[in-house]
């Protein structure tokens, strides 16, 4: 059962909230987001992409299935902290392996329950996401708002460095079976067993697992890899996967992809997507209160059709000023902002969701297709 520790949130705009501790006993800051989805928590926890954030779920109650050692998306918790209006006493399934206090207390995370999320994600939702602190230590409001203030925040930050691996890896694991599609993932069979680097700037473990599920070989590098040791392994395409925080600070991965551009066949998600754009000579900003839940409506440019997606993050591609070269295929349709481009003349494209996700819906799931054939596509064109 949780204990009754007693901690607060403040922002710093002034308010406090106050609740009671689960998890580690700790003090952190971070930018305050929310996430609307129902189910997923465990994947959220360990997605590198929340680094640096604490994030507050709108569901009301979280924790009632417990975590599994199945459903890790990384080696570990990356957000700051976590916020829930009721944690489960319970945790209930059959695939649980303990509770989420005792997860998050195992990682050195602090969690904030009791308070009143509904009204925290509408001061988020009006002023946008604010910089905030979680203690379960320290309970003086003023010297709470005051370290609030003092956070670094996101814009500037290269948190990517925080998260990628230390080495390179070939990638073995295949989609637990309670992850697989319903249906195949879009992919036409191949002529050969196409080779995939995947530059990992915080990449989330379904997304390889997606990949080898295809028949790749999939060797993973850190996102900090230049083209040459891209090269240097000879791919038949080159991945970009998601990650945490500002884009823009990421000068080394942008020049990496660019010098890689028209090389091999690119595919980008999430930060990735942002990356891409950037080294085609587009620009970025910062989301009033981003995009973070599984169930956000995208309508693809190319056939009208909509895609329940799931996502994480808080920055986009700006549309003035997007470059020539850059089309965009899909577009939010809660802010019209742009949710995947392509090359007009290179073989790359890329997607601001992610399609790996295990939400539920799996609309976007023949993007791991696409990019498939677009390195069947180019290596035949090589070989003629």
């Amino acid at each position: 059962m949780p204990t009754h520790r007693p901690a607060k949130l403040a922002l710093e705009d002034g308010t406090v909230y106050s609740g009671t501790a689960f998890g580690a006993d700790a003090e952190v800051d971070g930018e305050v987001v929310f996430n609307t989805s129902m189910t997923g928590y465990q994947e959220i926890l360990t997605d590198p992409s929340y680094r640096g954030q604490i994030v507050v779920m709108t569901y009301p109650q979280i924790g009632n299935y417990g975590v599994n050692s199945e459903d890790l998306e990384s080696r570990g918790v990356h957000l700051s902290g976590f916020v829930v209006r009721e944690l489960s006493r319970v945790a209930s399934n059959f695939r649980s392996n303990e509770k989420l206090d005792d997860f998050l207390a195992r990682a050195g995370v602090v969690g904030l329950a009791g308070i009143d999320t509904r009204a925290l994600v509408r001061k988020i939702r009006t002023r946008g996401a604010l910089k905030g602190i979680i203690s379960s230590r320290d309970l003086d409001d003023a010297s709470l708002v005051a370290k609030a203030q003092k956070s670094p925040g996101l814009v500037g930050r290269d948190l990517v460095r925080e998260v990628v691996p230390d080495e390179s890896c070939e990638w073995t694991e295949s989609l637990n079976p309670y992850a697989r599609m319903p249906q195949d993932l879009g992919a036409r069979p191949m002529s050969f067993t196409p080779h995939v680097v995947a530059l990992d700037y915080g990449m989330k473990w379904n997304i390889a697992r997606h990949l080898h599920e295809l028949g790749c070989k999939v060797t993973v590098l850190p996102g900090t890899a230049t083209a040459a040791e891209v090269l240097q392994h000879e791919p038949d395409g080159v991945f970009l996967s998601n990650g945490p925080g500002d884009p823009e600070p990421l000068v080394g991965p942008i020049a990496t992809i660019r010098e890689l551009l028209g090389k091999q066949p690119i595919f980008g998600i999430c930060l990735g997507h942002q990356l891409l754009s950037l080294a085609c000579g587009a620009k970025t900003f910062k989301l009033k209160f981003g995009h973070r839940g599984a169930n956000q409506p995208v309508l693809n440019l190319d056939n009208e059709r909509v895609e329940i997606t799931s996502q994480n993050h808080g920055f986009a591609v700006e549309e003035s000023g997007l470059p020539a070269d850059l089309e965009v295929t899909h577009r939010n349709l809660n802010d019209q902002t742009i949710e995947g481009v392509r090359h007009r003349h290179l073989p790359a494209f890329s997607v601001q969701y992610h399609p790996e996700a295990s939400a539920g819906p799996h609309d976007s799931s023949y993007l791991f297709g696409k990019f498939l054939e677009m390195i069947e596509d180019h290596h035949l064109s090589a070989k003629a």
